[in-house]
């Protein structure tokens, strides 16, 4: 007989809190607020239910929201299997819905300047110098030169890099007739690169931030609310290290968001990296993997040597219960090509480095694959915006 705990499982309202996570891409607001998520319930055997009414059964959006409630309510501590049921909005819920998501446009919500359409992965660690920075501008680039558009917002404000390491520079500049910052772009490949970075802001590289909780806050509020903000395939959030202040505002502000936690293999950073995920789980992010860096120096002729320790990143994945997206080799080329502002990945010669890179970004598409629009019902949210407009002229 087995003296094992039985499991901690989450509650029907956990459930329904992580399903806020989950947003209606036509309706840009999340399904437990459409009133689309009709409930849950937990079975002791670790099986949630969940049931979700859709605003037509054969719209195509339902496989990317069925992915999304798979992976969020499967992400909590102690749930084995998801179980989807599946209804239909009545008319007068469908009415419902159309109120309340021209109510969301009349009052600017949701309270960010970002797209419901956009995939959002906040790139987090445990600890500094794991290198996160270096992951979020190698995996932006890289979706980038794929012909996609993709944002990077630097929100570690003490410790700004991007701009360096992206080769991008030059202030911000705000937009005509509004009260908007446009980001900072760099076309790369076929696709482009929108940038914003506290770097961007002050007149030296070098300049020291000596601010206290609330202005770092702020500053990042600034990032997600004022920056005027084109339609993006993906925004890559390069975290600040550990569990303060800005992490926690963040991961309040953008429910659907996803992370990824980056850690070396030393046991001492995947203890730490834990920490983060942990503070992530409990603001009902979904973790979407882990990503292993400064694995091993490989010498030319292919041996091995582990600098920073063996296994850490494949153990966190395990401990997390989620995938290892990839491991990356330390190479000198990855830290050459940030310090000269091109990214390892847009290397044409073969390097470890970047073949790594690559591969983690094939993962990241299938965790975090891009919304697809096409072919939807009614473009809702554009009938209500639509509306909006039109009464502001008649008004005006």
């Amino acid at each position: 007989m087995s003296n094992d705990p039985a499991p901690v499982l989450p509650s029907s309202g956990d459930v329904m809190g992580v399903l806020r996570g989950v947003i209606d891409p036509e309706l840009g607001s999340d399904i437990v607020d459409l009133g689309m998520a009709r409930g849950a319930i937990v079975n002791p055997d670790g099986q949630v239910e969940v049931t979700v009414a859709l605003t037509t059964s054969g719209c195509p959006l339902r496989a990317q929201i069925q992915r999304e409630v798979r992976s969020r309510v499967g992400g909590l501590p102690g749930v084995k299997k998801v179980k989807i049921h599946w209804s239909e909005l009545t008319q007068e819920e469908k009415a419902a819905a159309m109120a309340k998501a021209r109510f969301n446009v009349a009052q600017n919500a949701p309270d960010t300047a970002i797209s419901a359409t956009t995939r959002v992965v906040m790139v987090a660690s445990g600890k500094g110098g794991v290198g996160k920075s270096t992951v979020t501008v190698n995996l932006a680039t890289e979706l980038a030169q794929r012909g996609m558009r993709v944002g990077v917002m630097d929100a570690d404000i003490w410790g700004y890099s991007v701009p360096r390491m992206l080769g991008v520079n030059g202030r911000l500049a705000g937009a005509e007739n509004e009260k908007k910052i446009i980001p900072n772009q760099k076309k790369v490949g076929q696709g482009t690169l929108e940038v914003v970075s506290m770097g961007f802001l002050v007149d030296r590289e070098e300049t020291a931030l000596m601010w206290r909780g609330l202005m770092l806050n702020r500053a990042v509020q600034h990032f997600m609310e004022d920056v005027r903000w084109g339609p993006m395939d993906y925004l890559l959030i390069d975290m600040p290290p550990g569990t303060g202040d800005v992490q926690m505002g963040i991961a309040k502000r953008l429910p659907q968001a996803e992370m990824v936690v980056v850690t070396t293999p030393s046991r001492s950073a995947q203890k730490v990296a834990t920490r983060v995920a942990s503070m992530g789980r409990s603001n009902y992010l979904r973790i979407a993997g882990v990503i292993e860096n400064m694995s091993a120096f490989v010498t030319p002729d292919g041996e091995s040597y582990p600098i920073f320790g063996h296994g850490g990143g494949q153990e966190l994945a395990d401990e997390l219960d989620v995938p290892l997206l990839g491991s990356v080799p330390i190479d000198g080329s990855v830290a050459t090509g940030g310090d000269e502002g091109a990214p390892v990945v847009l290397g044409d010669t073969p390097n470890r480095a970047a073949d790594a890179f690559r591969a983690i970004t094939d993962r990241l598409l299938e965790e975090v694959p891009p919304v697809d629009m096409a072919g939807c019902t009614a473009r809702m949210l554009e009938t209500a915006e639509k509306a909006l407009a039109d009464l502001d002229l008649v008004s005006s």
